[in-house]
């Protein structure tokens, strides 16, 4: 795995925990610039990266991106793209 593709992973894991703390604690946490993050990220991707983990991030599939990147990508949903 690429230091730009552990990048992402971190930012994919806060991107979960964060949505996850919001059901138990009721907060509303400003997402954007983790959004934000995410797609800077993304745009530095080599054409040549992976092409499930390009499809993923494009199409905003963070959950299935890091699956991929946590070598779970057999546990992902065959999704309505293919």
């Amino acid at each position: 795995m690429t230091e730009l593709e552990r990048n992402i992973l971190a930012a994919l894991i806060e991107l979960d925990n964060t949505v996850k703390s919001m059901a138990d604690k009721g907060a509303k946490p400003n997402l954007l610039p983790l959004f934000e993050r995410l797609d800077g990220l993304t745009r530095q991707l080599p054409k040549e990266s992976d092409p499930n983990l390009l499809h993923y991030l494009h199409k905003k599939s963070y959950e299935k991106a890091r699956l991929l990147l946590e070598g779970r990508d057999a546990e992902n949903a065959r999704g309505a793209c293919r």
